[in-house]
């Protein structure tokens, strides 16, 4: 809510959000990306498990490389079509840290 809003509240009681139509597509983008990522990731992690207790035959072990080497590729062309860094995908959850693990 902007100061803008302040004296509005103020008169009238009630609440006004200013939106900015871009900024909420962008950010709107930005969640979206970022529970892609997140599940991503534990996909990935899954697959190593998978592959280090030997539960998968080596043609799986190639298929899910390559499936997991393009979604990567996909998340990288989608976030720079969308201006966003992989910073901007790791949300900051407060005492918790952060959503994401850090490289």
């Amino acid at each position: 809510m902007s100061a803008a809003a302040a004296p509005d509240t103020a008169r009238s009681g009630r609440w006004r959000v200013d939106t900015d139509p871009e900024r909420v597509e962008r950010d709107l983008t930005c969640l979206v990306l970022t529970l892609v990522e997140l599940v991503r990731q534990l996909v990935e992690r899954q697959c190593v498990r998978r592959m280090d207790q030997g539960d998968l035959s080596d043609e799986q072990i190639e298929t899910l490389g390559l499936t997991l080497m393009r979604l990567e590729e996909a998340m990288t062309e989608l976030c720079e079509h969308f201006d966003l860094s992989p910073s901007d995908l790791n949300l900051d959850l407060g005492p918790l840290g952060t959503l994401l693990p850090v490289d």
